[in-house]
């Protein structure tokens, strides 16, 4: 046993406003130390989102550094560290260069919807105009979410990734596989991988055979040569190749939202998580069974635990647009000045004054997959107030959890009984009870908020040649429950009227 804590596992957090640097007991599941930093997004036209790749490897590895000193300071050697898991903003792509480790362009984050050109080509050309074309192979539509659009943007547009492929020196990958290319050496013998999870994500992989699939590269015109080797999510990849923590092995890799999953210890068919973020995502593991959803969910791998280790699956709802709907409450509207107001001046007011908000501000996501909606505020009245306003976006966070739930009952057959939630937006403890009357049942929050780094270090621990994290007998966390309060009635009326708003919002952005 290593230390007075025994063996630790520490776990990179990379979102996509922040970057984290986090270490765990394995014995225990406590955090012991922590370092976060702020990621830039830059908009360079209206709806593309990019990111710095160079600024996100430096940012991680600050977080690592600090983190170190940290641990030095609480007396706790850092070399006890037996392994470091990797979790990432999904969907996120970027393209570099293989013998200078230089990006070929900015990476491109999950929520840009530059590609809705390349989709509408597609579709007519090849998909027969259906969006689920692919979905029998991949578990998901054809929507400018998923990597492989914003690959083949890359390709077609940038002529430095065009002269890197003619060269064979073009590298792609989620921000696993470049994180953990660079901190295994990058240039010089950095290990080129991504995991099952992480490859559900980009409309390449076969999700029945955890391969890149010729098919699917062939229907988007993206040579295999430049995509990552598939591993599982419980490995030893690779060594971090200098720095404090030199020579501890990376051995866990997840998508945030699987990570969450796991770090909820969701391991079961049935247990169901909602993380609330820039956006939210609720996923339900569905175990060994893949379950083809008719209700507008994605079919995505939970993870594989191992290489010999059996593959779970989980339906998904993906939200596109949950806490980016209060940072656009403070620097669109002005109407807050900080998000910690929310809380309070939506607590002033006990309804919204029949106000819905439909925060579609790039289309919406499951289970309606409909790329040219809208944001509509609908029910405005000259009562109308400041308040009114913030509680129905914490309202509209709730709605769009409610349409995601029904749509899982209804593929799934047996409703939730409980949902458990995590994510920076769960400290807030009016949507929590809002998410609770709306749903109709209990809301489990975990007083540790930390469940996504949790889950990736969870990994990183379970590996084999590392194995200091026992999933067969994980302690009880301590949680916050939310119970409903309002009549099945009211929920149900209030729900009523936010499909109305729905439908204003569809088809807004026509031609």
């Amino acid at each position: 046993m290593k230390g007075a804590h025994g063996p630790l596992v520490a776990a990179i957090d990379e979102g996509t406003s922040s970057a984290r640097f986090l270490v765990f007991s394995s014995q225990t599941s406590r955090l012991l130390a922590s370092h976060q930093a702020p990621l830039k997004l830059t908009c360079p036209q209206e709806g593309w989102v990019e990111q710095d790749p160079m600024e996100i490897l430096r940012i991680v590895k600050e977080c690592m550094n600090e983190t170190a000193k940290t641990l030095h300071e609480q007396q706790i050697n850092p070399e006890d560290i037996s392994a470091i898991g990797v979790t990432n903003q999904r969907e996120t792509t970027v393209v570099w260069d293989r013998t200078t480790g230089e990006p070929l362009y900015n990476a491109i984050v999950w929520s840009d919807i530059r590609t809705h050109s390349i989709v509408d080509r597609l579709l007519q050309q090849k998909a027969n105009k259906n969006k689920n074309y692919l979905k029998a192979l991949t578990g998901l539509p054809l929507n400018p979410y998923f990597s492989a659009l914003k690959l083949r943007w890359l390709i077609e547009n940038i002529p430095k990734v065009q002269t890197a492929l003619a060269e064979n020196n073009c590298l792609f990958g989620t921000i696993d596989s470049w994180l953990i290319w660079n901190l295994t050496g990058g240039p010089e013998g950095g290990v080129h991988v991504t995991d099952v999870s992480n490859a559900s994500r980009t409309l390449l992989m076969n999700i029945n055979t955890m391969k890149w699939d010729p098919l699917l590269c062939r229907f988007f015109n993206i040579p295999t040569k430049i995509l990552p080797k598939i591993v599982s999510s419980s490995e030893i990849y690779g060594y971090v190749s200098e720095g404090p923590l030199k020579g501890t092995p990376i051995s866990g890799c997840l998508g945030d939202q699987q990570a969450a999953l796991l770090g909820q210890r969701c391991l079961n068919a049935g247990q169901a998580k909602s993380t609330y973020g820039t956006g939210c995502f609720l996923l339900y593991n569905t175990g060994i069974e893949k379950v083809e959803s008719t209700h507008g969910l994605l079919t995505t791998v939970a993870w594989k635990l191992g290489k010999s280790a059996p593959v779970a699956y989980a339906l998904e709802g993906s939200v596109a647009v949950a806490g980016a709907a209060i940072n656009w409450l403070r620097d669109n509207l002005e109407l807050i000045e900080n998000v910690k107001e929310v809380e309070n001046v939506a607590s002033r007011v006990m309804h919204t004054g029949d106000l819905y908000f439909v925060p579609a501000f790039s289309g919406l996501y499951a289970p309606y997959w409909q790329q040219d909606a809208r944001g509509t505020l609908v029910g405005i009245t000259e009562d109308t107030q400041q308040g009114h306003i913030i509680r129905a976006t914490l309202e509209a966070i709730c709605y769009q959890t409610r349409d995601i739930l029904d749509a899982m009952n209804k593929d799934c057959g047996i409703p939730l009984t409980k949902l458990k939630v995590d994510g920076g937006m769960t400290g807030n403890n009016l949507l929590m009870q809002l998410q609770s009357d709306l749903c109709g049942i209990p809301v489990i929050r975990p007083k540790m908020a930390e469940t996504t780094a949790l889950g990736a270090a969870m990994a990183a621990g379970f590996a084999d040649g590392v194995k200091v994290w026992d999933l067969d007998h994980l302690q009880p966390t301590p949680n916050d429950t939310f119970n409903p309060v309002i009549t099945e009635e009211e929920r149900d009326n209030r729900y009523f009227k936010w499909k109305m708003a729905v439908e204003r919002c569809l088809h807004w952005d026509i031609p």
